[in-house]
């Protein structure tokens, strides 16, 4: 995997596409804004004036770590993790005996599993976190003293690492997989999974608006509408079966893979929504303007992420 990866022609037409359709998206945003709401607030218009300015970002900086390689995406993934983690935890119980347990979390275990997935170290990359992190945790914070809520303290700090890094890293390591026939295009890979589920997301959000009427779960996100689950699934999953020319997947294949990442990051939108419900917040940051914190955007991709890697893994990789 090599820096010259943006030189693949389907990467390149792949990237002119979604500047075009950010233009034309940009362009309608400001006609809605101009002839609707004459200029006015409008919060159905401005948050979809929001959500195409956090895309721009989110392209250019995943354009521009495209252009360095596997070293600039597992770098960029890093980055959003550590970003994740630290909103993870201003909102989590924490107390002075866990600072260790802390330290271990930003700055070894952290750094550690991005560091095995560049090496592409598999057989440890797939259990660090999930097994000798978590044992390692709470040994950490026992060794303080300090028992106080420690069984709800060390599930946070495990879960957090769960979410944020280990879940996330699935992304970056997409690129370790060794595909017959699709060497150095795994970028691709990456940009299938992205768009897809944050298509899913801006989808839902569109049929919601337009023919939304029965909420999904009132409690955990009001603005979830059945007819949006509907709408949204369905023509993300249509967009997953007319990407399939940039995948190692059939059309058929393409479009079952892109209907599982959809429901997978439907569902753990909900799960994340129930986890701010319970901290009482409505986003948890406010790195994206209009959008709260990263892990606001990165909540569906935190759980389709995993479940793409597995399935590419399983039935591609000889």
């Amino acid at each position: 995997m090599n820096s010259t990866l943006l030189h693949d022609q389907s990467t390149r037409w792949l990237f002119v596409g979604t500047l075009g359709v950010l233009l034309l998206a940009s362009l309608v945003g400001g006609l809605l804004k101009w002839r609707l709401a004459k200029g006015q607030p409008h919060g159905v218009i401005d948050n979809l004036n929001s959500r195409i300015k956090a895309w721009w970002v989110m392209v250019l900086l995943i354009g521009v770590s495209f252009a360095f390689g596997k070293t600039g995406v597992i770098v960029l993934f890093a980055f959003m993790s550590f970003a994740a983690l630290r909103e993870y935890i201003t909102l989590a119980y924490t107390r002075s005996g866990d600072h260790m347990a802390l330290v271990l979390m930003f700055y070894v275990a952290l750094p550690m599993q991005y560091f095995l997935i560049w090496i592409e170290w598999y057989g440890l990359f797939s259990i660090f976190i999930p097994v000798h992190v978590f044992l390692v945790l709470p040994i950490l914070a026992s060794l303080r003293g300090d028992t106080t809520r420690f069984l709800e303290r060390t599930a946070k700090m495990q879960w957090g690492l769960m979410i944020c890094v280990f879940c996330v890293s699935h992304v970056p390591a997409l690129l370790t997989l060794n595909i017959p026939g699709y060497e150095g295009r795994h970028l691709l890979l990456i940009a299938y999974l992205i768009a897809v589920v944050q298509g899913s997301d801006v989808l839902q959000y569109v049929w919601g608006k337009l023919l939304g009427r029965r909420k999904v779960a009132s409690e955990l996100s009001p603005s979830k509408t059945v007819e949006g689950l509907i709408g949204g699934v369905v023509s993300a999953t249509l967009l997953g079966a007319a990407m399939y020319g940039i995948t190692p997947f059939t059309p058929w294949q393409s479009a079952l893979i892109a209907l599982a990442i959809c429901l997978m990051g439907f569902l753990g939108g909900l799960v994340m929504s129930a986890i701010k419900r319970d901290r009482g917040v409505k986003d948890w940051g406010t790195m994206i303007e209009g959008h709260g914190g990263m892990l606001d955007r990165l909540d569906s991709v935190v759980f389709a992420a995993p479940m793409f890697f597995h399935v590419v893994r399983f039935w591609w990789v000889p």
